[in-house]
């Protein structure tokens, strides 16, 4: 079938109108240190104004998925508080709707114990939609996608479980993500769970097929599968590290390859899960044409924000000018004569006179005082800088201040780093 033809569209649209999404949004985000001490990682700001959640509930909504549910457990606050005032914009009894299911010993005791039993710990109120198809997404990575096609391939198949998945250089997956072997059909034969030295796809040595933990399955098949699974004493409840591995010999698993529509070519997709990685997605943001269009009015990223004024750039003098270069400065932001460039700042913060920002991640509600030097940082949300501060330049000297500095030279600074014990969870 063509995608542009209408049978194909509506052929799309009843498999997105009989599908239930669940993204789970529980992680704890260990590798990004301080930054999600406070909040759970799909929580976390991005792009100047989003949180990592918006992308994968922005791509069912775009694609027509509109029943969608959040399972959250790790400091969620935060996270539950973003989704109440950003996505409970749909009306009461209809069959759209984003709900929030936190972790809430429905079944047992237990908080969720892996992926696999976050869902069967929601069998009951699964049941309750009478699903088709059941699209279970990680709700801590970036990327656009329709989630359309995806399910017209599983559908087409006959697939039982359909995994989606990007071709990545092994060195990148090995020990991070689960990898697959297919056929030439696309049929999932081997699963490894996050290996050492993951096997290359054939004919493209150094590449490997890696599961970006998006997952379709007919709602019978999952029910049983994760039943089986809870009545496993010797699990981890997972699906990459226990269903999959114990259905593909048996049971109609693919894999679905993430590409771009226009190109062919594999789409844009981050893993944020270092403090490398979250600065390295966000510096992306700022370059002339980066991949990741947040200008696309044809695939918008939806998010709740503040009602802020615009960016407000003041002084002209000689030695205090406030400018921002080859950067994204969000509302409520006031550069009041400093120097902003190669940086993005997200919404309500304020650089002071004659300071200086350069290649950092500034998150919201900082205040930079003057005569600040700022390099190659990430500043979490609500640190005050005081005057004259110099981070980023001297990187035995962030150590001794009790900033983290990553092997490449990276510095963070959160609010308890400096003293200042928010606790905040905003």
């Amino acid at each position: 079938m063509e995608n542009n033809n209408n049978d194909y569209s509506r052929h799309v649209s009843r498999l997105t109108r009989e599908t239930l999404a669940l993204v789970l949004a529980g992680g704890q985000g260990s590798r990004l240190h301080e930054l999600t001490e406070w909040r759970a990682k799909p929580g976390l700001h991005f792009g100047g104004k989003y949180r990592i959640i918006d992308f994968p509930l922005s791509n069912c909504i775009n694609s027509g998925v509109r029943r969608v549910g959040v399972l959250t457990q790790y400091k969620a606050h935060s996270l539950i508080r973003h989704l109440v005032h950003g996505w409970s914009w749909f009306q009461a009894g209809t069959r759209e709707f984003v709900e929030i299911l936190p972790a809430s010993q429905r079944i047992g005791g237990e908080w969720y114990r892996g992926t696999a039993d976050a869902i069967y710990q929601n069998l009951d109120i699964i049941r309750t939609h009478s699903p088709s198809f059941v699209l279970i997404l990680a709700g801590d990575h970036v990327y656009k996608m329709d989630y359309g096609p995806f399910l017209a391939m599983h559908a087409e198949v006959g697939a039982d479980m359909t995994v989606c998945c990007v071709e990545l250089p092994v060195e990148e997956a090995a020990g991070e993500l689960g990898v697959m072997t297919v056929d030439e059909t696309g049929r999932v034969i081997a699963f490894d769970e996050k290996p050492e030295q993951p096997n290359s796809i054939p004919g493209k040595p150094g590449i490997c097929l890696a599961s970006m933990g998006n997952y379709i399955f007919n709602t019978d098949f999952l029910y049983e599968q994760v039943i089986k699974d809870a009545d496993d004493p010797d699990t981890k409840h997972d699906f990459g590290r226990n269903i999959i591995p114990s259905i593909i010999k048996d049971y109609r698993v693919f894999a679905y390859p993430f590409r771009d529509p226009k190109t062919s070519e594999q789409a844009y997709w981050r893993d944020v899960g270092t403090l490398d990685a979250f600065w390295s997605a966000n510096m992306e943001l700022v370059s002339v044409t980066p991949q990741l269009n947040m200008y696309d009015t044809d695939w918008p990223v939806y998010t709740h924000q503040w009602q802020s004024p615009p960016a407000k750039f003041i002084f002209d003098e000689a030695e205090r000018q406030g400018v921002a270069i080859q950067s994204m400065v969000s509302g409520g932001c006031v550069i009041s004569g400093a120097e902003v460039r190669g940086s993005l700042l997200f919404s309500r913060c304020r650089v002071d006179s004659y300071s200086k920002v350069t290649d950092s991640v500034v998150l919201p509600d900082v205040r930079i005082g003057q005569n600040c030097r700022i390099h190659r940082a990430i500043i979490d949300r609500g640190s005050i800088i005081e005057d004259g501060a110099v981070i980023g330049k001297d990187h035995e000297a962030d150590r001794k201040r009790g900033f983290r500095v990553t092997d490449s030279g990276l510095t963070l600074v959160t609010p308890d780093m400096l003293g200042q014990h928010l606790h905040h969870t905003r």
